[in-house]
């Protein structure tokens, strides 16, 4: 019996044979056209025109809004606070200078030198006398303006035409007219046609005028000025003007707030400091 199973065993092994040997036959041949493929996968590379290699061009960046800071009446006792933190922040901002403050006295005429040494800086007129306080008399009088200006002008050695009219919000720049109080029109022109640029401000910082403190904190004055970019309320759009006045930075928590501004606005991407000078149609002597 076990010889005949033994046999059976072998005659069947001999009718499946060819079975196996074809299905490992099949199996290799699978295999080998599935490596071929795989490797064409891999090594075909299609035709890409030079053209398209061709690098994309680099995208615009987006233009920033110009903020100018500017500070009036010095040198007085709050300059040097003012001084101390624009080359700490290192940022560039506009003076206006009265002549009179200048030569009123030693520590006042020690501030200016320390102003004019200072590259980052802009030095601009803002009168002789600053009126006296008295600007309904002052531009009463078109030709005694021009001279007052032609006189701060002369003695403190300006190397621009730029100006801000005392006590008033005045701008003849360019073709930019405007002039806040209709009585001082006259005068503004005869400036003009003297040769100033006039510029006043879209912003301005109040202060208390018995305290010389400030009447808004830092976060304020930033939100006004979003607002003012946002609703296109500036005289120029996408430039504004900040009108600050240096006696105010004397106090410390002021000075505090001047500085954080100045932080905010430089770290903000959509905003840019400046000098009066690059404003708008601003047109320097030549």
């Amino acid at each position: 019996m076990e010889t005949n199973d033994t046999e059976g065993d072998q005659a069947t092994f001999a009718i499946l044979r060819p079975c196996l040997l074809l299905l490992i036959l099949m199996a290799c041949t699978q295999r080998t056209s599935e490596s071929k493929t795989i490797k064409h996968q891999l090594t075909y590379s299609p035709f890409i025109p030079k053209s398209a290699l061709a690098k994309a061009p680099p995208a615009k960046k987006k233009k920033k809004k110009k903020i100018y800071l500017t500070f009036d009446d010095g040198p007085n006792r709050g300059t040097s606070k003012v001084l101390h933190i624009i080359q700490e922040e290192k940022v560039p901002v506009t003076f206006f200078i009265v002549g009179e403050h200048v030569f009123a006295s030693t520590a006042q005429h020690a501030v200016w030198d320390s102003l004019k040494i200072d590259s980052t800086i802009e030095l601009c007129n803002h009168s002789h006398t600053h009126a006296h306080d008295h600007y309904r008399r002052f531009y009463k009088n078109t030709e005694g303006v021009v001279n007052d200006f032609r006189r701060c002008q002369d003695s403190l050695q300006l190397s621009n035409n730029i100006a801000r009219a005392p006590g008033r919000n005045i701008w003849r720049v360019d073709t930019l007219s405007f002039t806040d109080l209709s009585k001082s029109a006259a005068a503004a022109d005869s400036l003009q046609n003297a040769g100033f640029a006039i510029i006043g401000w879209d912003l301005e910082w109040h202060y208390d005028h018995k305290t010389f403190t400030l009447k808004n904190k830092s976060d304020e004055i930033l939100q006004q000025i979003d607002s003012l970019f946002t609703h296109n309320k500036t005289r120029i759009p996408e430039n504004l003007v900040l009108l600050a006045h240096d006696q105010v930075y004397y106090d410390e928590d002021d000075s505090c707030e001047l500085h954080q501004l100045i932080k905010k606005l430089k770290a903000r991407a959509d905003y840019e400091l400046e000098i009066v000078s690059n404003y708008p149609g601003m047109k320097q002597p030549k």
